[in-house]
Order: C-alpha cells, then sequence, then structure tokens
C-alpha cells in the first residue's frame, strides 16, 4: 500500500503537547505529597523480615550468605539497599491500589532494587556468572527459608 493515505492520523506535535497539558502532569506539590503518602504506608512484619534477609545474604562474609554469594559477590548491597527497596515494595502497592505492600512486591523488585547495589567478583564473571542470576538464586535461598515465599 506504498503511497496510500494512512488509515490513522497522528495529532501534530502541538496538539500532542495539549492533550499532555490537558491530562495534567502532577506538580511538586502533588509528588511530595505522594511520597508521604509511601513513606507513612505501614508495613508487615513479613515484608521487612523478607527485605532484611535478602539484603543481608547477599553480602559476603555475613552469616546469612550463601556459599554462592561468599565465592562470586566482590561486594554486596547496603544498609541503603534495604531502606530503596522498602520504598519500591511501597510504591509498587500505591500503583496497584492495594493498602499494603506484600512479600510478592519484596519478590518482584529484589532485581531491579539490588541488581546495580551488587558486583561479582571477576572469578565470577570471568565464569560467566551475572548479578541478575545471584539475585534469583538468593530469592531461591530466602523462600526456602520461609522469609519470602
Amino acid at each position: 500500500v506504498d503511497g496510500a493515505t494512512p488509515l490513522v492520523r497522528f495529532p501534530a506535535v502541538a496538539a500532542l503537547a495539549r492533550i499532555r497539558l490537558r491530562r495534567g502532569d502532577p506538580d511538586a506539590a502533588s509528588l511530595l505529597a505522594a511520597q508521604k503518602l509511601i513513606r507513612r504506608m505501614p508495613v508487615g512484619e513479613s515484608v521487612v523480615d523478607a527485605i532484611l534477609t535478602l539484603v543481608r545474604c547477599a553480602r559476603p562474609g555475613e552469616p546469612e550468605a550463601t556459599e554462592t554469594v561468599n565465592r562470586s559477590v566482590a561486594w554486596g548491597p547496603g544498609p541503603r539497599a534495604a531502606q530503596a527497596l522498602m520504598m519500591a515494595v511501597r510504591a509498587k502497592a500505591v500503583l496497584e491500589q492495594r493498602l499494603v505492600p506484600s512479600v510478592a512486591d519484596v519478590v518482584a523488585l529484589a532485581r531491579p532494587t539490588l541488581k546495580h547495589r551488587m558486583a561479582l567478583t571477576f572469578a565470577a564473571k570471568a565464569e560467566g556468572q551475572t548479578v541478575e542470576a545471584v539475585i534469583d538464586g538468593l530469592v531461591a535461598h530466602a523462600a526456602e527459608h520461609e522469609a519470602v515465599a
């Protein structure tokens, strides 16, 4: 259908801008209110335990660390990773219109929250291991120990 008139005509750039403005992007006050709401959201003990277990298990040398972590991870996530994961699970719950986050949220957000807060050893990289695979193993390990189910 070369040279044919398109079936759908897309709005011009100016029209798209007006549509976006009509929808109403959040202002600073709205964003601050959302942040405050998320920070005040209650979190169950099982979610807190799941977050702390995952973060502790991901640090080499910790008593909770798995053999894989001790062998393959050069440095693991710190306390701010636990804080970031806590905020992420709260935000996910709000976005999904739930009143509280769940352990399933911790599982879903473990990879994106922890992967840039960990580094593999040179040997682990040379063997083809990935941080994502290590995190997946940690989630499975924690599930076996009932912190993350």
